[in-house]
Parts: C-alpha cells; sequence; structure tokens
C-alpha cells in the first residue's frame, strides 16, 4: 500500500486482543467450497443454527420453494389466451413472475451458503418440480409457451 495514493497512512482496525480479531475474522469468513455439515447458516444469521432438526426444517423448506419456483414456472393460473390485453390480467402477471424470480433467488442464494445437502435439496427439488408439471408426463401436452401464462424460463 505504500505506493498507493491516500494509502500509505491506513491501519488495521484496532480490537481489543489479538485473539478476539482472530475469532472475529473466522466466523465472518464464508465457504468458498462445499462442506458437507449441519452447521451452516443458510439465508439469514444465525439460522438454522446448530440444532440438527432446524437444519432439516432448512432443508425441507429450500426443497418446497424449489418445487414452488418449478410449480410457477409451468402453472396456468389465469383465464384464456384471450384475456392477455386486459390491464388487470398483465398486473396479475407481472406480480406472479416477481415472486417466482424472487423465490428462485431466494433458492439460489441459500445454494450460496455452499452447504452440499442445500445444493442436493435445492436440485433435487427442481427437478421433482419439473417432472411433475413441466415433464408431460402428467397429460400436459401443449407447447411451453401455451402452458403457462408466466414467461418461460426455459423457452
Amino acid at each position: 500500500m505504500e505506493g498507493m495514493p491516500g494509502m500509505g497512512s491506513m491501519s488495521p482496525p484496532t480490537t481489543t486482543t489479538s485473539s478476539n480479531r482472530n475469532h472475529h475474522a473466522l466466523s465472518t469468513l464464508m465457504h468458498m467450497t462445499f462442506f458437507w455439515s449441519t452447521d451452516a447458516e443458510i439465508l439469514f444469521s444465525g439460522w438454522p443454527g446448530t440444532h440438527k432438526g432446524m437444519y432439516a426444517l432448512a432443508l425441507v423448506s429450500i426443497f418446497v420453494l424449489s418445487i414452488l419456483v418449478e410449480w410457477l414456472s409451468h402453472c396456468r393460473l389465469l383465464g384464456k389466451e384471450g384475456s392477455s390485453g386486459d390491464v388487470a390480467s398483465g398486473v396479475v402477471r407481472t406480480v406472479m413472475y416477481g415472486v417466482r424470480i424472487g423465490l428462485a433467488y431466494l433458492v439460489m442464494l441459500a445454494v450460496m451458503s455452499f452447504n452440499g445437502g442445500v445444493f442436493l435439496v435445492a436440485v433435487g427439488g427442481h427437478a421433482l418440480g419439473f417432472f411433475v408439471f413441466g415433464s408431460r408426463v402428467f397429460g400436459k401436452s401443449q407447447d411451453c409457451e401455451k402452458a403457462s401464462d408466466l414467461p418461460p424460463l426455459n423457452c
């Protein structure tokens, strides 16, 4: 930092002890590789904590969110195609699109915890959701653009 203008006189933040500083630095580090542990922070500081039951609840929540994203991606919530010019219909579609994208980002942020279990349940939830709602196994033979009133993610 010596050769950079305005940076030579900066000093590191002070703490009471070096062990306190090291503990704080270690507690704020984020994993940058996948790890397999129930001791993780997912989406919120301190959640799910160290309790294995809360970790299981977090995994179930992410699984359900992933399925919900796929359902919103492939469902038909509004009426016929002829109502596409209606302003109210457009507002509802826009709100539903925002909800779908918001939930998708929540799942993405959960996966960014780099916890292996979170990654597996997110992928599993998306795969199961696609199988049930998007794979046409259950009789949906419509074109992708006509099967949903939301802009498609995969078309």
